[in-house]
């Protein structure tokens, strides 16, 4: 796992370099025509769909979000806590539509029709067999991570939008909160003292000084693991289609420009497949992850 992220971060700093080089030839070009922007460093605004702000860009300027601070904290309103708002909106006002006219219609129909197809799947294709019968009270949970973070990747794809998963800090909320789903699910099912007791690992009691740091650590490294892994892969598209655009500034020439558009397009249709796909993995992962603590007790009754 840690060389993978290794791999994608040497990978993310490859692409970085990219856009830095675009950025500094597009600087250059603007400053030898006597054109001067503002103080904002043009690479920032290249990835304006990757990084906070405390602005958010519209077709007709920008908008000035308010700062607050208290007791020496920023609770500033930022661009990401915006779209992680909108988010939450959007699936509270569509889906409760949704699910008032289903309960009309046995059979469902239209955009009810299509989320009913994916609590189908979520139900039997990720929590009926990584957590059994027993993890369809889990259920409301699971679907409600699938479509929160499918929706807030969506958002990132369109004009003036931003993934508000390419914000460590959103994905670390959403794997501290799985975090503690995992552990109140297997205390649920196993019962507090069988709980603490498979922190010991089943060895003697000697061995519990090394074995029960290492049981704790893993505790820790699941949802590491989830928060990296959606942070990573939603940051990375962003900034491999920049690198591609900023080819075209990089070589300094228009014949290089269909060849990156093209490509750029490639890797945004990717990235609609990966929001799909990431949405799925963390709630597939965070499943199996409950799951295993579940189970713990009864794969031990029948070894």
């Amino acid at each position: 796992m840690f060389s993978w992220i290794l791999f994608s971060e040497k990978n993310a700093h490859a692409a970085a370099d990219t856009v830095r080089a675009a950025a500094d030839t597009v600087a250059h070009a603007a400053a030898a025509h006597g054109e001067h922007g503002g103080e904002e460093n043009l690479f920032t605004q290249l990835l304006h769909h990757t990084r906070d702000a405390s602005t958010i860009e519209v077709p007709w300027g920008h908008i000035e979000l308010p700062a607050f601070h208290l007791f020496g904290f920023d609770l500033s309103i930022t661009k990401h806590v915006v779209f992680l708002w909108l988010a939450a909106s959007i699936l509270i006002v569509v889906l409760s539509l949704v699910a008032r006219k289903n309960l009309k219609n046995r059979v469902p129909k239209g955009f009810g029709n299509l989320v009913e197809v994916f609590v189908v799947f979520v139900r039997d294709e990720i929590v009926v067999p990584n957590m059994g019968k027993a993890g369809l009270k889990y259920l409301p949970y699971l679907l409600t991570n699938f479509f929160f973070i499918l929706v807030m990747n969506l958002l990132g794809l369109i004009p003036w939008g931003a993934s508000a998963t390419g914000n460590v800090n959103v994905t670390a909320g959403l794997a501290v909160i799985a975090f503690l789903m995992i552990q109140i699910s297997a205390i649920r099912a196993q019962g507090i003292g069988h709980y603490l007791a498979h922190l010991t690992g089943g060895v003697h009691w000697s061995l519990w000084p090394i074995m029960i740091p290492i049981e704790v650590l893993g505790l820790f490294t699941k949802p590491f693991a989830l928060c990296i892994r959606l942070f990573a892969n939603m940051t990375g598209g962003h900034i491999v289609i920049l690198a591609l655009i900023g080819l075209i500034f990089v070589f300094k020439s228009l014949a290089v420009a269909p060849v990156s558009v093209a490509f750029a397009l490639g890797i945004y249709m990717l990235e609609l497949f990966v929001a799909f796909l990431q949405a799925y993995i963390f709630t597939m992962l965070t499943s199996l992850f409950m799951g295993l603590g579940m189970q713990t007790e009864s794969h031990g009754h029948e070894h």
